[in-house]
């Protein structure tokens, strides 16, 4: 899971999957703006088929959050 939200970020922020690590913080580290995030969601909900709930957004700050949270809900 972990390398498929990585390269889903990569593709979205337009860098390199191997820059990515699973530790960093999507909008601090990657620099990722409040669009990017919105997209990024979007993309979430469509490709593994759930819904990410307006409350849950806040704990999906870093690669291994948004990998973690998306193997809990599938």
């Amino acid at each position: 899971m972990l390398q498929k939200v990585k390269t889903l970020l990569a593709k979205q922020l337009e860098m390199k999957v191997e820059d990515i690590a699973d530790d960093m913080n999507i909008i601090e580290d990657l620099g990722a703006d409040s669009l990017q995030i919105v997209e990024m969601l979007m993309t979430i909900e469509e490709k593994f088929n759930i819904v990410v709930p307006d409350e849950d957004v806040p704990e999906l700050k870093t690669v291994k959050s948004v990998a973690a949270y998306i193997e809990s809900k599938i």
